[in-house]
């Protein structure tokens, strides 16, 4: 069982940065391919960036693609989504979510955590 827990998310205007946290309990951290998904009302939960394991190998969303850099620390289990020059359209509940296999389904991620929001004001 893994636990995961977000946090760093708030307010920031177009253009500002944040850097979103995601905390895990469990024992085996480092075998899971971290996540991060980003969710708005009415619409499909969206891939945003995941990385491997070993802290290579990530993929992002074409989206936030030289915006958006995700890292973990395997000491520390925890993972990282450094967002900057933060646009309106980012506006989301960011999720984290753990799991063996690299994807950018939602679906087949085994864990979750309960979210944090990010607004983007104009």
């Amino acid at each position: 069982q893994e636990f995961l827990l977000e946090s760093g998310g708030g307010l920031v205007q177009a253009g500002g940065s944040l850097r979103l946290s995601c905390a895990a309990s469990g024992r085996f951290f480092g075998e899971y391919v971290m996540g991060w998904f980003r969710e708005v009302p009415g619409k499909a939960r969206e891939f945003v960036a995941n990385i491997k394991w070993n802290g290579e190998d990530a993929v992002y969303a074409d989206s936030v693609k030289g915006r958006f850099t995700i890292s973990r620390d395997n000491g520390k289990k925890e993972a990282y989504l450094q967002m900057n020059n933060l646009k309106p359209e980012d506006t989301a509940t960011y999720y984290c979510a753990a799991d063996h296999t690299a994807t950018w389904v939602p679906n087949l991620y085994s864990y979750w955590g309960q979210g944090t929001q990010v607004t983007v004001s104009s």
